[in-house]
């Protein structure tokens, strides 16, 4: 409707929300406290007048009984002194009606011969037993009262006293005048009323102008909450829900104009290095320099958010030349910034799509984006567009990933172990522990299933610390001299921390670190042989055992490889596994065995599968033999059971 607004309230109309919503609790306390008030004024207002019937009780009425029980009958003289008593209170004002009755209720005098019969007043019988109650009645307004109902009085029912020593004789029923009584009370009521009105009147004006103040400062609360919910903290970009939203509206603009937007990701190369040799608060330096600059060298109707960690977004409509304004913002990320003193040189990888041309569901074109950043950074690509058959990854493995952390939490991860030979003498020298996922929908998953996945994020090094504080919880329930080897990562054995999280979890489990081997490829050494060999030296130093898995697959150098803490090479399944049908791969085997041995290295021979590979491992001097021939990875119970066989044999 015209002239209707639908804004917000005009400040009259706030002004009177606040005025009556602060209004209604001081009146709700004025009515709890005026009816506080009121009754106790009538408690004061009987009190007094037991009070004033104490007082004629004490001094006037008892003098005159003798101290004969009034149920025996009033003397003549005590007849005419409380016939006196009460003409002259009566006339004066001070008493409306004088009655004594005895101890079983019974009037035996009445000032206007009122109360006879044979009803018995229950408060008569109350003071009979040293009680004194007292109500607001009008007078003549029992059932044997004489005359017409009279003004208000107090009625007041007293224990009566006499004789040497005294006793308990009979009852005074006493009714008083309320008008006076009424007059006090109420002057003091009124005052307090008074009073009352005013306090409430200020705590209205206080309360209302703090409701005032609180509200403005709820609006402007919530106006900031809701910009920094939409808000990085740390670099005060846009969030990943800012994005969201800002990409679909960009995507949806782009369709409806036939335009086109660049939606990007951009990654961090090697960030967590950083984070790792630097700490977390120079790490968080860099993102905001990182921040910074990209948001300096957008246009101002282009979008630069932070989704996460080292991972930025792009929203760039209109763009021509999404391949050249890309490599621009990647050169401007790489160049040189100074943390804690330091020169640092960081590289970015960006995977990006092309909207509407490369969908327009947004989560499938971040999912996209996020793809092709993944090559990016595999390829040192600097900056890839998604093309399909860039995506090996489907719906089902995303979904998979995103189950995985919670599975991690809900401890639904198994561990099997694969024990290995000593072929010497046919003991178990050894196990390997071997994660498995017992999904609740998809049963028993294999680490084929979601390792590699995992490997690619940040989940890996929660999943490597399950792994080996289960690993080491079941090695403490087995004999001292049983000894496991668990699986690292890349990504874990780079990580200049992983060292002592290592010595921590020996620490709290109890086992010595010389039961425990840790396994690391060839491929994870190369990665980043510095580092990786830091934090190799680290565990050996603390006792703990190397294995060198997978070797032969790899380019470790003969020096690097004797300059390295080892104790143990494990020869790759794929020499093995033929070395009886294919000559080089038995010379590689060979070789392999004598170079560990010069090396004072043990040497495990992996997949063997057939008597003969392990009849000639056994032939070619190798330590120990793994694989299906042998035992395939069993969970921890059966473990238990294979080593209180006789001698633990591995075979049969």
């Amino acid at each position: 409707m015209k002239g209707v607004r639908h804004g917000p309230q005009s400040p009259v109309r706030m002004f009177a929300v606040y005025a009556i919503a602060s209004l209604l609790p001081v009146l709700l306390i004025g009515l709890v406290l005026a009816a506080s008030f009121r009754s106790e004024a009538d408690s004061r207002g009987l009190a007094q007048g037991r009070s004033e019937a104490a007082l004629v009780a004490g001094t006037a009425v008892e003098p005159l009984l003798n101290g004969r029980p009034l149920a025996r009958g009033l003397s003549p003289q005590e007849v005419v002194g409380l016939s006196r008593l009460a003409d002259r209170a009566i006339g004066e004002g001070h008493v409306l009606r004088l009655r004594l009755r005895d101890l079983a209720g019974h009037v035996v005098f009445s000032d206007d011969d009122s109360g006879d019969g044979t009803a018995v007043d229950d408060d008569a019988l109350s003071a009979a037993r040293g009680g004194s109650p007292a109500d607001v009645t009008h007078l003549n307004t029992d059932s044997n009262d004489n005359g017409r109902r009279g003004e208000t009085a107090v009625e007041v029912y007293l224990p009566l006293s006499a004789g040497a020593p005294a006793r308990r004789v009979g009852v005074l029923e006493l009714y008083l005048p309320y008008a006076p009584i009424a007059r006090d009370v109420t002057h003091g009521l009124n005052r307090l009323y008074a009073e009352l009105g005013i306090g409430l009147a200020l705590l209205w004006l206080v309360l209302f102008a703090l409701s005032a103040w609180i509200s403005q400062s709820l609006r402007r609360s919530a106006k900031l909450n809701a910009f920094l919910a939409e808000r990085d903290q740390l670099t005060s970009l846009p969030n990943r829900t800012l994005f969201h939203r800002r990409a679909q509206a960009a995507v949806g603009a782009a369709r409806r104009t036939h335009s086109s937007v660049v939606l990007g990701i951009v990654d961090l190369d090697r960030f967590k290095a950083v984070n790792d040799t630097l700490g977390h608060q120079n790490g968080d330096r860099l993102l905001t320099e990182v921040a910074a600059r990209l948001a300096a060298h957008v246009r101002p109707r282009d979008t630069v958010a932070r989704l996460g960690g080292d991972e930025f977004g792009l929203i760039i409509p209109d763009c021509s030349d999404a391949q050249a304004m890309l490599a621009r913002l990647r050169e401007i990320v790489d160049q040189e910034v100074e943390v804690d003193g330091l020169p640092l040189s960081v590289q970015a990888s960006i995977g990006y799509v092309v909207a509407p041309e490369d969908g327009e569901d947004i989560d499938a074109l971040l999912r996209r984006a996020d793809v092709a950043m993944y090559v990016a950074k595999e390829q040192h690509a600097g900056a890839v567009r998604y093309e399909p058959a860039l995506d090996h990854y489907d719906a089902g493995n995303l979904t998979l990933m995103s189950q995985l952390r919670q599975a991690i939490d809900e401890d639904q991860l198994v561990l099997h172990y694969q024990p290995q030979m000593t072929l010497a003498d046919g003991r178990m020298g050894a196990v390997e522990a071997l994660v498995r996922w017992q999904h609740p929908t998809r049963g028993l998953l294999l680490p084929g299933t979601f390792m590699e996945l995992a490997e690619q994020t940040d989940l890996i090094d929660k999943l490597t610390h399950w792994v080996l504080d289960r690993a080491l919880e079941d090695l403490g329930a087995l004999d001292d001299e049983t000894r496991v080897a668990v699986n690292v990562s890349a990504r874990s054995i780079v990580r200049a921390s992983f060292a002592d999280e290592v010595i921590a979890a020996l620490n709290r489990s109890g086992v010595a670190p010389g039961r425990l081997t840790i396994e690391v490829t060839e491929t994870a050494l190369l990665a980043d042989p510095e580092r990786a060999a830091g934090v190799l030296t680290r565990l050996a130093g603390a006792g703990v055992r190397v294995s060198l898995d997978d070797f032969g697959r790899g380019q470790t150098s003969l020096s690097y490889l004797s300059a390295l803490p080892i104790t143990e090479l494990k020869v790759d399944r794929s020499f093995v596994a033929d070395m009886l049908e294919n000559s080089a791969h038995a010379a590689i085997v060979r070789s392999i065995v004598d170079l560990g041995h010069n090396l004072l290295l043990r040497v495990v021979g992996e997949g063997v599968e057939t008597e003969e590979v392990l009849e000639e491992l056994r032939g070619c001097g190798c330590d120990l033999a793994q694989g299906f021939l042998l035992a395939r990875p069993m969970p921890i119970s059966e473990l238990r059971r294979r080593l209180t066989q006789p001698r633990a044999l591995v075979v049969g």
